[in-house]
């Protein structure tokens, strides 16, 4: 459950519906007025066509898009529900579900601030048919875990439950559904089950009172200034939280939760669309509301000439950052021209983001980066949102860079060259989705019909989108795109907003950044945009193809291997998942761990720079151009034992990611000026952490980067490094998943993975066996520590560690056991200290198991972590509470419920997974990376695969305690570490504690790393001996 703050920034692009399958009814949801411009029904193979062989529209630029939703069953009951209902196989046997209300927090009264997030809450708490959060428990028991496949939101203009549920029995659907309606009429609201819930949502509410908490509010009651929206945030008040009573919950829910503003959707693998809607019928059909449909007050957002300024001042900013917002009344969609000029404003947003991207990576920028979007508001309202962190002390700069582009786009308008490159952009993102029209989400279709539904957003189906697409995007000109800079003017409905840690700025700084700014635009004092060349191509001379030394061919898992003729191994899977998507990542043994210390700093930040600098041997502002058009990405990652690249790419685009890799390895990054960014970026990043009350938790469970360490940072060897990781083919195994056509990949394979060269001795060739490993000691003696930070409000959070250490012999099964008994502890954590106690809002279980360097042999050491926050005064009753849960199952194993349920949840999830192509790259490099592996993939697959069977087939009460007792230290209460994070105390409460404390020993061990991965972590000083409570 979630409450969303409305100012969620998100880029807009143009609204893309997809096409309903091939067995919905052919007219199910075309309108009239559109029957001229919709292409006909066809069959598959027509279906399947390319883009470019759509033909254009002669379309009117008044027509209407019609009201009805394309490709999908829509009506409405006799009670005012409306109902979407559409087949999609999608994932096969998967439902999404929704049930959505227009009723959110700008309906409340003053007394009710937070009632309709609190209605939210207990929905999945109890209802005239489930108690005790029953509905959470039937729905984990059939696959669907908490949070994941079951969840609500909250704005300030709605409530959304959805679910995500398997169908492949024929009455889940139906007891789904059934959920649904219990929502809309029948969520119990009591005393006591208020009292069990308040503890969930005032922990909820906690979490938003953090730096970023503050700054989204205030920054939403600047935007809001003068309506209701300004004082009706969902998350509510901590009064009426605490405080409000069942009557006043009951009189809300009654008054707003009425079936004519409701609608339920349901998207999935169903057989036929008419079954589902007699399901809705049955569970819907009779309830009834009061008479009356309640009419939902339109709250207006008054408009401002005059900008509204803000120094906002936050002591725990994650750094300095500028933003300039101007609103506007929301857009109607109702016509092609709506559509044309969504659009444009799409095209100006993506052309305006590039010149920005470009501005920050110039030689001495204004600001670490910079974005510009679209933000639907409120029901009424949305805004442009420009938002640029910058460095501190450096908001008047970036303000005033920011400002003079938006009037240099005025004055001179973009370019040819940049309309070119937008138009690029999104012909590409619509020729994607169009390929894909049958392999889209089902989530994603619900979420379209959500949208039609709460904000009236018409859905056309793909095929025409796609076609209309084509046609207007060419017509657009630069000068159209150009124009809509006059929207960003500081007259228009402007808040010019900064924030920074330390005050340094005043509103009469900001006011005469704008009027310099305005008194050089009105004497046309600024110049042009001075454009880059661009080269034409990626590579300027294309490397002779390597050859094939060795083949294998792998039928049980559909794979390929082939052995080039400069060593590299490359794995490729030709999948169907979806018919725009290729993803590959390579890698190879050897990483930071081989370094002497004195390189360590250095090399750990050799990615960062050297990708500043260009790693495919262009600047990052050139390469943005040259790939204009293209759905082509690669990126680097140095770890510790490994080096790895991957990405990923349309298939039509596979030549061009290919080149990115051949580029990769024979580009030689050499430093420039941008290391000075990239290190006072860095530097910036540090001071932040130090702001931050978390970075004294996070400092007890990993070593802290500091300044000092960043001083040792010797670019030359940075880039050294990295030259060296990204050398020698040879080291690398490389593995492609997705829409691949053998006879047009083996040959770009060759080309460009065969043809880069393998210099003349090994570079950086490591036997997995014979890396250095890292230190790593869990404490030797219960650890229970105390970290306390300053705090602007108070915050707490717990991890609550045991070791783990899994043998040689037993290691496949292990790993699977382990894997069961993280979602086992997740859910009955849930379950004790949140349904039970009430306390908390939700709890998390990570795993480490990176203690040990990857050799075949030797046991793997790491950590099983719980962690949750929590009210800082009843932390230590939670650990409590936690550790009494997890001995409790040690001696008495979990019930058959349990068993059942995460064992329907981890199939399930595998399930879904089998249907994807990211799940089949990370099995494959699993397998090549396993302890098993020795020159047969599928052996090492088959393993695997063997092993999560076995555990699944002797997985139950019995042997799940024996995993337990096995894994985890027992009695747990005789080995552990606990951190908690608290507010620092007051000078008096020191003292105190001071002479309750000089007899006491503080004496105390590290606790372990969470990461093996994070970036210039010193893991030459993780195996501490003493640590002492902090104070920060």
């Amino acid at each position: 459950m979630r409450s969303e703050c409305p100012n969620h920034q998100r880029v807009v692009v143009p609204h893309i519906p997809p096409t309903p399958s091939p067995s919905t009814p052919s007219n199910s949801g075309k309108p009239e007025s559109t029957m001229d411009l919709l292409p006909a029904e066809s069959s598959e193979t027509a279906k399947r066509h390319r883009f470019r062989s759509l033909k254009l529209l002669n379309a009117d630029l008044d027509q209407n898009l019609g009201d009805r939703p394309f490709g999908v069953d829509f009506g409405r009951l006799d009670n005012g529900l409306s109902y979407y209902v559409r087949s999609n196989s999608k994932p096969r046997m998967r439902a999404a579900l929704a049930l959505a209300v227009k009723a959110g927090s700008v309906l409340e009264e003053e007394e009710e601030r937070g009632v309709a997030h609190i209605v939210e809450h207990l929905a999945f708490s109890a209802t005239s048919k489930y108690t005790n959060h029953d509905i959470i428990k039937f729905l984990e028991s059939i696959g669907a875990a908490f949070g994941a496949c079951q969840n609500a939101m909250t704005t300030a203009d709605e409530t959304i439950y959805e679910l995500f549920v398997p169908v492949d029995k024929p009455e889940l659907l139906s007891q789904a559904i059934s959920v649904l309606a219990e929502f809309s009429t029948e969520i119990r609201v009591s005393e006591d089950d208020l009292k069990k819930e308040r503890g969930a949502v005032m922990e909820e509410y906690r979490g938003t009172r953090n730096a970023t908490g503050r700054m989204q509010d205030s920054h939403w009651a600047l935007m809001m200034a003068g309506s209701k929206y300004a004082e009706r945030l969902p998350i509510g008040t901590e009064e009426v939280i605490r405080k409000v009573s069942a009557d006043v919950v009951k009189r809300f829910y009654s008054r707003w939760y009425h079936l004519g503003n409701m609608a339920v959707i349901a998207v999935g693998d169903f057989p036929d669309t008419q079954s589902v809607v007699e399901l809705i019928r049955t569970h819907f059909g009779q309830k009834c509301s009061p008479s009356g449909l309640p009419i939902i007050p339109h709250y207006e957002v008054r408009s401002h000439v005059e900008p509204r300024f803000s120094c906002f001042v936050e002591s725990e900013a994650a750094g300095s950052a500028v933003m300039v917002s101007c609103k506007m009344p929301l857009s109607e969609l109702k016509t092609v021209k709506d559509y044309r000029d969504l659009l444009v404003e799409s095209m100006f947003l993506q052309a305006l983001n590039q010149r920005l991207f470009k501005i920050s990576r110039r030689k001495d920028p204004p600001y670490f980066s910079c974005s510009a979007a679209q933000d639907t508001l409120v029901r009424s309202m949305k805004a442009y949102i420009i938002s640029s962190p910058c460095k501190e002390r450096g908001t008047i700069e970036a303000l005033e860079s920011i400002l003079l582009e938006l009037a240099r786009i005025r004055l001179h308008g973009f370019s040819e060259r940049e309309t070119s490159t937008v138009r690029a952009l999104l012909m590409s993102e619509i020729e994607s989705a169009y390929l894909e029209r049958d392999q889209i989400q089902s989530t994603s279709l619900r979420d379209e019909y959500q949208q039609h539904f709460l904000h009236d957003e018409p859905v056309v189906g793909i095929e025409f989108e796609a076609q209309l697409q084509k046609t207007l995007l060419p017509s657009i000109l630069a000068s159209e795109i150009s124009k809509y800079a006059e929207k960003l003017r500081t007259t228009c409905n402007c808040v010019i907003k900064t924030i920074e840690p330390h005050a340094s700025v005043t509103v009469d700084d900001l006011k005469r950044v704008v009027s310099k700014v305005t008194s050089l635009e009105e004497a046309e004092s600024i110049s042009a945009w001075d454009e880059e060349h661009i080269p034409e191509e990626i590579i300027s001379v294309h490397p002779d193809p390597g050859s094939v030394i060795y083949q294998s061919e792998y039928l049980n898992i559909g794979v390929s291997e082939l052995i080039l003729s400069n060593g590299m191994r490359v794995c490729y899977k030709q999948t169907d998942f979806l018919d725009d998507q290729v993803t590959f990542s390579g890698f190879a043994y050897g990483g930071l761990s081989e370094l002497p210390e004195v390189d360590y700093f250095s090399c750990s930040m050799g990615s960062t720079i050297a990708g500043e600098i260009g790693v495919f041997g262009y600047k990052p502002s050139v390469l943005i151009d040259m790939l204009a058009g293209k759905r082509a990405e690669v990126g680097t990652k140095l770890g510790a034992y490994m080096r790895t690249f991957s990405g990923d790419c349309s298939p039509t685009d596979l030549e061009i990611a290919l080149q990115l890799v051949y580029q990769l390895f024979t580009t030689t990054v050499e430093p420039g000026d941008e290391v000075r960014v990239v290190m006072q970026m860095a530097k910036e990043a540090v001071h932040a952490q130090e702001r931050d009350p978390y970075t004294a938790f996070a400092n007890r469970v990993r070593e802290p980067i500091r300044i000092n360490d960043l001083e040792k940072v010797d670019p030359n060897v940075a880039c050294r490094y990295f030259n060296n990781c990204f050398k020698d083919p040879s080291t690398f195994t490389i593995v492609i998943v997705g829409k691949i056509d053998p006879e047009i990949a083996r040959p770009l394979i060759l080309q460009y993975l065969g043809g880069i060269p393998r210099p003349p001795t090994p570079v950086m060739k490591f036997s997995r066996d014979e890396l250095n490993g890292l230190p790593f000691k869990f404490p030797e003696k219960i650890v229970r520590e105390v970290v306390r930070s300053p705090m602007v409000e108070e915050q707490c959070s717990v991890q609550l560690s045991f070791p783990v250490e899994l043998k040689n012999g037993t290691m496949n099964e292990e790993i699977h056991f382990v894997g069961f008994l993280s979602k086992l502890l997740e859910m009955k954590m849930m379950q004790v200290l949140r349904f039970k106690h009430g306390q908390i809002y939700s709890a998390g279980v990570s795993v480490f198991l990176g203690g040990n360097k990857p050799s075949r042999t030797g046991d793997v050491r790491g950590d099983i972590s719980i962690n949750f926050s929590c009210d800082p005064y009843i932390s230590k009753k939670l650990v409590d509470f936690a550790l009494e849960e997890l001995l409790r199952l040690q001696e008495e194993g979990p019930s058959d419920q349990d068993i059942s349920s995460i064992l329907e949840i981890e199939q399930r999830a595998h399930e879904n997974g089998l249907q994807e192509n990211y799940y089949w790259l990370d099995r494959i490099l699993r397998s090549y990376q396993s302890r098993n592996y020795s020159g047969d993939l599928v052996s090492s697959f088959e393993i695997q695969d063997e092993a999560r069977v076995n555990v699944r087939k002797s997985l139950s009460p019995t042997t799940a305690r024996e995993a337990l007792q096995r894994i985890i230290p027992y009695p747990c209460k005789k080995k552990y570490t606990v951190v908690i994070l608290m507010p620092r105390r007051s000078t008096h409460q020191l003292v105190k504690s001071f002479f309750q404390s000089t007899r006491k020993d503080y004496t105390k061990a590290m606790i372990s790393i969470a990461s093996l991965t994070i970036l210039a972590i010193s893991l030459w000083r993780i195996n501490r001996s003493a640590i002492k409570s902090v104070d920060r």
